[in-house]
């Protein structure tokens, strides 16, 4: 069985093989780290709600102050988090041009606020919020002091800017990531489940175009049977751990 050390290596050497080909697909086990809890926990005062059953079109016309409520608890908890070394990392392998694309299903920012500037997040983001009239998009810096907000612009109900279940992905985001899964040399598949759909088949169709994949999480997983790599570790430890082996490898100060 490879230890941490030998299996980063070899990760780092496909990845500096792929010549700033490579593409990263994060999910929640990234954020998970920074506290974030994950999209399936159960905590606090929502363990009596499962999330299927607010994160849907149904729930919000059927109780939009619950699900803003929801919400508003999920962003006081991301509003306390910060970007951890697995954010952090990626961004600086962005930075030694070794990282084209960051494709992400989490909804927290965090990859921006670590420095990430090619960004696809397939499932939106929590700090913005769309009108359910006129479409007008609100930012938000903090969470809202009103809920259910309402549209500045025409008084209407503002929903979160997210993909709910039964919801398309956005057109635009869902073409690029699908355009950077078929040219990706390398797939870096963190800290995702697997099991959400149509997101989930970034890995097959990047498996399919001839991409190796690289695979970190804590436990196997869907995705676990196609990985060229299998590392099992916390999604910090492991890209900390190949940045630290590609900068051994080129020689370049850590």
């Amino acid at each position: 069985m490879e230890t941490l050390d030998e299996l980063a290596e070899r990760a780092a050497r496909l990845i500096l093989k792929a010549r700033g080909e490579t593409v990263a697909f994060t999910g929640a086990g990234v954020s998970a780290e920074s506290g974030v809890p994950t999209f399936r926990g159960r905590d606090g005062l929502w363990k009596r709600f499962r999330p299927e059953e607010l994160a849907t079109p149904e729930a919000f016309e059927r109780n939009p102050r619950l699900v803003w409520e929801w919400y508003r608890w999920r962003m006081e908890i991301i509003a306390r988090a910060r970007p951890n070394p697995a954010h952090l990392a990626l961004a600086e392998l962005e930075k030694l041009g070794l990282l084209r694309c960051v494709i992400t299903q989490n909804v927290d920012g965090l990859h921006r606020e670590a420095g990430q500037q090619c960004l696809v997040e397939l499932h939106g983001n929590i700090w913005r919020a769309r009108c359910t009239k006129c479409g007008h998009r609100v930012v938000f810096r903090e969470p809202p002091r009103e809920i259910p907000p309402r549209c500045p612009r025409c008084g209407a109900l503002l929903r979160p800017d997210v993909v709910w279940f039964g919801e398309p992905l956005p057109e635009q985001e869902w073409r690029q990531a699908l355009q950077l899964a078929r040219e990706a040399r390398v797939l870096l598949v963190i800290g995702t489940s697997g099991v959400v759909y149509p997101a989930a088949l970034i890995p097959t169709i990047a498996k399919e175009n001839g991409a190796k994949i690289i695979e970190i999480n804590i436990e196997k997983t869907p995705i676990t049977s196609i990985a060229d790599i299998h590392i099992e570790a916390p999604a910090g430890k492991a890209i900390q751990k190949i940045l630290e082996k590609i900068k051994q490898i080129t020689r370049t100060p850590i």
